[in-house]
């Protein structure tokens, strides 16, 4: 596994499951059911199938540029777009229309160490269905300013999203602990032994009858962490499927977060200091025409 892994090749559950239903999983030449219960240490034969290796290769795609110079990109991403490959998702991402943009391959954008070859020149990611403002860094010596930054939480980064529910404050600072949801390891839970710090301001907006717009100023940017501690408030964020827990929709809004195919969450203000040149650059994204058709629908 952790030699595929060096390789850019990831095992999915559905590689496992096909392998599984193969037969292609065996235990002293016998093959094995998923369900099998273990209980002693075994040595385990695994016929792993053909995978093509994840690539970061330029392919021509609606790209919304806010800010662009020799050093970095300031990006308006939209919802539904994934910000690099992974499993599932192979093409149609951020980085393929960045390469296009740029008109280079991937090995002329620098990779953090640690990440694979399938980033280059990311600092941050926004959820797929987070749309708003991120930055990507063009050269080595942006990309290690940049994450220096992020590292140290010292950019301005503020989150607009509508809340399922109406909130009995106007406004709230929330310090957990940050780690994987023991019951569902897609999720980050801040009920956890041990995890790092995440903090978040959240100032209500505006409140309709069954809803709420909040703006959330991250202090931290942990992984999920708007979308996780709108969970905690009971307030999730609207459309959210993996955070939906929490709080009693109302008809009205359960219909609302059907047809709005995404969840309602927008990065709508970036600011940092200029890794190379010192200036402070702020950016801003206004909502998309789907959210905006939202609040029209929540006003009505």
């Amino acid at each position: 596994m952790a030699a595929l892994a060096a390789q850019g090749v990831v095992l999915t559950r559905s590689h496992l499951a096909r392998a599984f239903a193969a037969g292609e999983v065996r235990v002293d030449g016998a093959a094995q059911r998923a369900s099998r219960v273990v209980t002693a240490p075994l040595t385990v034969e695994l016929v792993v199938p053909t995978i093509e290796p994840l690539r970061a290769e330029p392919e021509a795609l609606p790209l919304a540029i806010l800010y662009e110079d020799s050093d970095l990109l300031v990006i308006d991403k939209a919802a539904g777009m994934v910000v690099h490959a992974g499993p599932g998702h192979r093409r149609g991402t951020l980085v393929n229309a960045v390469l296009h943009h740029l008109g280079v391959g991937a090995e002329a954008l620098p990779v953090l160490p640690g990440n694979d070859a399938t980033r280059p020149g990311i600092v941050h990611r926004l959820d797929k269905d987070t749309s708003g403002v991120m930055v990507v860094a063009k050269h080595a010596r942006a990309q290690e300013g940049l994450a220096a930054l992020f590292r140290a939480h010292s950019l301005r980064r503020e989150y607009l999203g509508v809340l399922v529910g109406t909130p009995t404050f106007s406004s709230r600072r929330i310090e957990t602990l940050h780690g994987r949801d023991p019951q569902d390891r897609r999720r980050f839970s801040p009920d956890v032994e041990r995890g790092r710090r995440a903090i978040t301001e959240v100032a209500i907006e505006r409140v309709f009858l069954d809803a709420a717009i909040g703006r959330f100023t991250l202090a931290t940017g942990r992984t999920h962490q708007i979308r996780m501690h709108a969970r905690a408030l009971g307030h999730p964020i609207l459309g959210d499927l993996l955070y939906g827990g929490g709080g009693q929709p109302s008809a009205r809004i359960r219909a609302l977060a059907s047809g709005l195919g995404r969840h309602a969450l927008h990065a709508a203000v970036l600011g940092f200091v200029h890794p190379i040149r010192g200036s402070f650059l702020n950016f801003s994204s206004p909502l998309p025409p789907e959210l905006v058709s939202l609040v029209a629908a929540l006003e009505g």
